[in-house]
């Protein structure tokens, strides 16, 4: 070592430590580079996404070779450095620090740091180019690496560790919903929405959507024949329930259209209802909407009656709510439904009792729990377990509600103020 120029020293060490950050670009590119990216690139027929893929698939002989690399040569530098000392002040314990101060310095900021965040910085880009030199090192260091994971595999068995490669990427629902969001200008909202409710559909049920038996509008067969065309001729369904005698006996369910297609001369008949009605389909509470809707889909159903664990009905739920909870109201209201939300001028707003909790939400804006009850009417009862009079305000989740009116055993309407705690309301 003696007879080699300082110069080529110098050149040797300079050329070590670019080396070393070369390993270290690599760890923390690969490490870092978005992997389903990575799959869309190798699907596309790239190269060096397929090269990555392959090293990614097994992470431990991959981070065995960077290592191996890395270590190696951080020691040469730290060893040359030491050469370079000797050479110029002998054993001179001060050189000794001062170059071990300055070698360590110089591996930290030219073959650590620097090199680490570039590569979190632009992953893909150092990456793919890595994988062309990594692939060919493994192959050729193999039988080092295969040695020292022997060791590394015995530490992980000692403490009890197991790696399971196959779900260390696997997505979350959560996750993916922040995925979509943070997608930006990549998404349109309207397409973010739909996505996010595609998302939530697995873990919204149908008594979510479920319109409520009391305000469902049927027909019973046992009605005179003028009460039975009257109310066809009036009905702003095109499906309806059929009982007969009472709610509780449903027989079937009828296609209004096919009512009017039947009908000659005269007016409509039970008779009539009998020949074209189709069985009811039952659907079972707490049934997931994307079950519901592949079940729908089975079964050429477009509306369902929903029954609880005691085997009465309590509602039904229709394709077109399925929907609707995918990308949003499309389907106009009847007539004679007004709006369930009424502005007032002081900024609260006037609701019905029995809005669906999912609704209030999505359309005002509002947080309400809907881990319980399904309706504002159960909710408010839920507080109070009791049946409260009007003129009682309370406060849900950092929302002030005022009753407005109870009648029937439910809180027919309620005031809510969205904004901060008006006064004169009792907690």
């Amino acid at each position: 070592m003696e007879d080699v120029p300082l110069s080529v020293l110098l050149v040797a060490l300079f050329l070590l430590l670019i080396l070393s950050g070369f390993f270290s670009l690599s760890e923390t590119s690969m490490m870092a580079i978005n992997r389903y990216r990575l799959k869309h690139l190798a699907k596309q027929g790239h190269r060096g996404a397929r090269l990555t893929t392959q090293l990614l698939v097994n992470t431990d002989k991959l981070l065995g070779v960077i290592l191996l690399g890395n270590n190696l040569l951080n020691t040469a530098a730290a060893t040359l450095v030491a050469v370079i000392i000797s050479m110029f002040f002998a054993h001179n314990d001060l050189a000794l620090l001062i170059g071990t101060i300055g070698v360590t310095l110089a591996i930290l900021i030219f073959s650590e740091i620097t090199p680490k965040v570039i590569a979190a910085a632009y992953p893909e880009k150092i990456a793919l180019p890595a994988s062309y030199v990594l692939t060919p090192l493994l192959k050729i260091f193999y039988p080092v690496v295969w040695f020292v994971n022997l060791f590394v595999q015995g530490l992980l068995i000692l403490f009890r560790l197991k790696l399971n490669e196959n779900t260390t990427h696997k997505m979350s629902p959560e996750e993916l919903k922040t995925l979509v969001l943070e997608a930006g200008h990549f998404i349109q909202k309207k397409h973010q929405s739909v996505l996010i409710n595609l998302v939530d559909l697995e873990t919204v049920t149908v008594d979510d959507v479920i319109v409520p038996r009391s305000q469902i509008e049927a027909i019973d067969l046992e009605a005179d024949d003028e009460t039975i065309h009257d109310q066809l001729l009036t009905c702003h369904h095109t499906r309806l329930p059929v009982y007969r005698g009472h709610l509780d006996n449903v027989v079937g369910i009828i296609h209004v259209r096919k009512i009017f297609n039947q009908m000659r001369d005269g007016k409509i008949t039970a008779t009539i209802l009998e020949k074209v009605m189709q069985e009811p389909y039952f659907i079972p509470s707490a049934t997931p909407l994307f079950s519901q809707l592949q079940l729908f889909q089975e079964n050429r159903k477009r509306i369902g009656l929903v029954v609880d664990e005691y085997g009465e009905w309590i509602g039904l739920v229709t394709l077109e709510d399925i929907l609707e909870e995918i990308i949003g109201e499309f389907t106009t209201h009847p007539p004679t439904q007004t709006s369930t939300f009424i502005r007032q001028s002081d900024g609260s707003i006037i609701v019905e009792g029995s809005v669906l909790l999912r609704d209030l939400n999505r359309k005002l804006g509002l947080q309400l729990p809907l881990d319980g009850p399904k309706t504002l009417n159960g909710l408010i009862l839920e507080h109070f377990q009791d049946i409260p009079e009007a003129g009682i305000g309370l406060n849900i989740a950092g929302y002030l509600l005022e009753i407005i009116q109870t009648k029937n055993k439910v809180v027919k309407v309620v005031r809510i103020y969205p904004g901060l705690p008006k006064p004169g309301l009792k907690e």
